[in-house]
């Protein structure tokens, strides 16, 4: 008599005619999902990463949707595409996606793709750290993996340099008033706001409340006064609210991550702790070679480290590192029956 182990391992599935399968291995990044695609979507065209995610937006933008959104994701999904790498000093290129449309970079993802790489053996794997250098649409990304037993235990990311665009600006928002703000680029722009500042508390019961102020600050600086990256094409908006909680400082900062369309990230969000760790440096309150641990709305945490000084286009800036915990969460390969009334998913 089969058990049902027995069953499930020896499932076979006999698609329709023009179903397409898309390989991948789900994660989980301190709380926060990253669905790293193995096959399936080919390689993109580009000479660049950007290149890429530009064309992926333009042209392929129903696999996102597909891979992210209901039935087969859900509210808070977030991916990474695998391809191969448009630069000579790098292992593996990565384009991002997740519900609110494909990022130039991603902390929590690539800490993902990191701890997929080891653990699937797609990289060579060396004890005690595998170092694995990433093409990303930000640029170049490098992923220490500490390893032991050929699994991945922790990754520290050294970041795209992150910089600030403003300090104590002030957006007028509809229902709102006022809102002081500062905004900075850590691989995505993030307008940092105090909870304080628009009366709402560090609380998930308030959560709701929260984000509906988050999405009302995003579309007013959209409307009013969009950031633009100075290098990459493309990068032009902010849909990203970091609201800091009460007592958070140049140590330890707390924060609800409110993103674009409407959820909050569950994990301490890598570029988000970047442009967190960009701001402070810029008020003189985190020096160079320091630690920072910043906390993410469900107590997960991530710590962050400035490691150099530099300058994006004239701009300062800083090389920022981050390091945090994934895990493997499943395998499986998503299936598009040609039949099915919903290739691209729902939001629902």
């Amino acid at each position: 008599m089969s058990t049902p182990d027995d069953t499930a391992a020896g499932a076979r599935i006999d698609p329709r005619p023009g179903s397409r399968w898309y390989t991948a291995v789900d994660s989980h990044t301190e709380g926060m999902p990253t669905r790293v695609v193995l096959d399936g979507v080919g390689t993109i065209p580009g000479e660049t990463m950007n290149d890429k995610r530009l064309h992926f937006i333009e042209h392929l933008d129903g696999i996102r949707q597909l891979l992210v959104n209901e039935p087969r994701g859900h509210a808070a999904m977030s991916g990474a595409i695998l391809q191969p790498p448009t630069r000579d000093d790098c292992d593996w290129g990565v384009v991002y996606i997740e519900v609110s449309g494909c990022l130039p970079m991603c902390g929590h993802g690539t800490i993902g793709v990191a701890t997929v790489l080891v653990e699937a053996g797609l990289v060579e794997v060396v004890e005690p750290v595998t170092t694995i250098r990433l093409d990303t649409p930000a640029g170049l990304v490098i992923a220490s993996v500490e390893v032991e037993d050929h699994h991945a235990v922790s990754v520290t990311l050294e970041n795209v340099p992150s910089f600030v665009v403003r300090l104590d600006a002030t957006v007028d928002v509809p229902g709102l008033g006022a809102v002081p703000y500062s905004l900075a680029f850590g691989g995505n722009f993030y307008a940092m706001v105090d909870l304080d500042a628009v009366g709402l508390p560090f609380d998930r019961s308030r959560q709701d409340d929260i984000l509906a102020a988050g999405l009302a600050i995003m579309d007013a600086i959209n409307a009013t006064d969009p950031p633009h990256h100075p290098t990459i094409d493309g990068v032009d908006h902010c849909h990203h609210v970091e609201f800091i909680a009460p007592g958070s400082d140049a140590t330890l900062s707390r924060h609800a991550m409110a993103i674009h369309p409407g959820w909050f990230d569950r994990s301490p969000c890598g570029t988000g702790t970047s442009a967190r760790m960009a701001e402070l440096w810029a008020r003189g309150e985190l020096p160079l070679h320091t630690d920072f641990v910043n906390e993410s709305f469900i107590g997960s945490r991530f710590v962050g480290r400035l490691v150099a000084e530099t300058d994006v286009a004239g701009t300062p800036a800083v090389v920022p590192t981050i390091t945090g915990r994934a895990w493997v969460t499943g395998t499986a390969r998503y299936l598009l029956d040609p039949t099915d009334p919903f290739p691209t998913g729902f939001a629902f």
